[in-house]
């Protein structure tokens, strides 16, 4: 199996130091490249084309949230959002510009190593300790789907919706509905279209903020 190849976004070289011990080799991982803020991010990406961004996103010249945002926009790789317990505002803008999920940076080496590889397979990762609360902020937000919106899915994909709202990957999903990933992969594209969500992380929020799945 070919490593992830991650770039790594801190203004901290300690932090990033850090990082580099968890993200290892051994444990299917190749750091790419390091920048120090936000505005070093683009010219990385083009030059070391990594499969995952993990990002800081309190910086001194341009934080996460806009260099995520600019990574959206340039159809760039997907963007794992790293902070403080307390950045609950940081992490629902963080969501509503493109990252693919976010996680604590006093979480677990393997919290860390699982998201990280949840976001390369196209997954979202959205940690457990402060998913309510960010969606709280998320939910104040313009531009959330309207209520009604799942009206339009067929039992199926409410079915699938739930479970990706549990975090579940696809392969698990096909386990526990017995279809194939194809067939998954087919509702997912259906869910996303009739929600009017651009990606999984999306879903995600949808789900927890209107009862699909209930926070833990």
């Amino acid at each position: 199996m070919t490593d992830v190849s991650v770039l790594l976004v801190d203004d901290q070289e300690l932090v990033r130091s850090g990082l580099r011990r968890i993200l290892r080799r051994k444990d299917g991982f190749a750091i790419v490249g390091e920048c120090a803020d936000g505005d070093e991010v683009p010219a990385a990406v083009a030059r070391h084309q990594p499969d995952v961004v993990v990002m800081d996103l309190r910086m001194k010249r341009v934080g996460g949230v806009e260099a995520i945002r600019i990574l959206r926009t340039a159809a760039g790789p997907p963007a794992l959002a790293l902070t403080t317990f307390d950045d609950d505002e940081l992490l629902s803008g963080a969501l509503r510009a493109g990252a693919s999920g976010f996680v604590l940076k006093d979480s677990p080496a393997e919290e860390l190593i699982r998201a990280v590889h949840a976001v390369a397979r196209g997954e979202a990762y959205l940690d457990s300790a402060v998913t309510a609360r960010v969606l709280s902020g998320y939910r104040r937000a313009p531009g959330a789907p309207s209520d009604d919106a799942a009206d339009r899915l067929t039992a199926r994909e409410l079915d699938v919706l739930q479970l990706i709202g549990s975090g579940a990957t696809n392969g698990e999903i096909a386990d526990r509905l017995v279809i194939s990933e194809v067939t998954v992969k087919s509702h997912i594209g259906r869910i996303f279209t009739k929600l009017d969500v651009r990606d999984r992380a999306a879903a995600i929020v949808y789900a927890y903020d209107h009862g699909v799945v209930a926070p833990k």
